[in-house]
């Protein structure tokens, strides 16, 4: 009963996870969102049933399309299997309660804001506020007490403030201003990890960072523009999982 559960929710998880990525692919292209055929970026061309399977797809075509062998990105599968894991991570967590299908559900709504913001590097204002609520009556219902929920916000507001200073001081050049909401929001559904989770998405996007400085052409003096929407994703997520306290980690490495 156990394996089945969690192969339920991969499955699902993988499900949403491709549907979001149409769903994030044709907003704001004048595409409906919701309905009208896949089809290949590369030729235009229908894509037929075999195709559209969540991560079995890409690794039976090995990367690339069948109708046309144009390679494909490693990104769709890749936030497939994240996010199947993510909702087994999230059953083992909190269990088949009320709250799991409102977990869920921010979890996908984070999701979808992550990869808008990967493919044009802004966070749509309508979407960050649905994710606050929702995170929002998440982050009250999973909390162990009323009063618990409300002694997150100050931390939450805190670091929204913090990031939402970053952009004005830098006059946007470091960082754009809708990623404070999304803080925000994701600090209220991670409650009790909202400052080790911050603290996180700072030392991932460090890391992250100087990958990419690494990697770029030496003599290259070109900008970089990076979306921060992702490693704030994965701080939180990371500290909300795993449950580290950070000034216990602090303490262990002294």
């Amino acid at each position: 009963m156990f394996i089945l559960s969690v192969a339920t929710l991969f499955a699902f998880g993988a499900i949403i996870a491709s549907f979001i990525g149409v769903l994030v692919a044709r907003l704001n292209t004048g595409q409906s969102s919701l309905s009208g055929r896949s089809h290949c970026d590369a030729c235009n061309e229908t894509l037929r049933p075999a195709s559209l399977i969540p991560v079995l797809s890409y690794f039976v075509s090995r990367g690339r399309a069948q109708c046309c062998g144009t390679r494909i990105s490693f990104i769709a599968p890749l936030s497939e299997m994240s996010f199947g894991g993510l909702f087994v991570l999230a059953y083992l967590k909190i269990g088949l309660v009320s709250v799991l299908p409102l977990t869920l559900l921010s979890l996908s709504i984070m999701l979808a804001l992550v990869l808008y913001d990967l493919a044009h590097q802004i966070l749509p204002p309508w979407f960050l506020v649905v994710f606050v609520l929702t995170a929002a009556v998440t982050g009250f219902i999973a909390s162990p007490s009323p009063a618990a929920f409300w002694g997150t916000i100050p931390t939450a507001l805190l670091i929204a403030a913090s990031l939402a200073l970053i952009h004005l001081l830098s006059r946007g050049r470091a960082m754009g201003l809708a990623d404070a909401p999304f803080a925000f929001g994701c600090a209220l559904l991670t409650g009790s990890a909202a400052l080790t989770g911050f603290v996180f998405s700072f030392w991932t996007g460090a890391v992250i960072g100087i990958i990419i400085l690494a990697r770029r052409p030496r003599g290259s003096r070109m900008g970089v523009e990076v979306p921060f929407a992702p490693f704030l994703a994965a701080g939180f997520l990371l500290a909300y999982f795993t449950q580290w306290n950070l000034f216990t980690l602090i303490v262990a490495l002294h």
